[in-house]
């Protein structure tokens, strides 16, 4: 697969696995568990699958590993945030200022943990 391809596609559905699995945690826009318990079950998700797709990603990374994570972390904090934002705030109604304050600056974990994938697989020398 092509590898801008694949970070778009990676990207798509480290946002969308974790906003499928929201869906039964909220009725009517409120969660149905403690608020702080079901943040907390999305942030393990998204984790997971960030870290799964970005592991799958990094499998036909030949070189270069640490920029390569930088890049597929911006790509997908990047698409995150536009995503979230179409769905977030401009269909539910969510004010940006929340949104970025509750959910946007999370997403920095993303570029985070891709390009500490990279440096560490630099100095393993793959």
């Amino acid at each position: 697969m092509d590898r801008c391809l694949k970070i778009l596609l990676f990207g798509f559905l480290s946002w969308l696995i974790p906003f499928l699995v929201s869906i039964p945690l909220y009725s009517q826009g409120q969660p149905i568990l403690d608020v702080q318990v079901a943040k907390s079950i999305l942030i393990v998700i998204g984790g997971l699958v960030g870290v799964i797709l970005a592991l799958r990603y990094f499998r036909d990374v030949k070189g270069d590993f640490a920029r390569e994570g930088l890049v597929l972390g911006i790509a997908w904090f990047v698409i995150n945030s536009v995503l979230d934002i179409l769905v977030l705030v401009s269909l539910f109604g969510m004010d940006l200022l929340t949104w970025a304050g509750q959910i946007g600056i999370r997403y920095l974990l993303i570029p985070v943990i891709t390009t500490g994938m990279g440096m560490a697989m630099e100095l393993r020398g793959r």
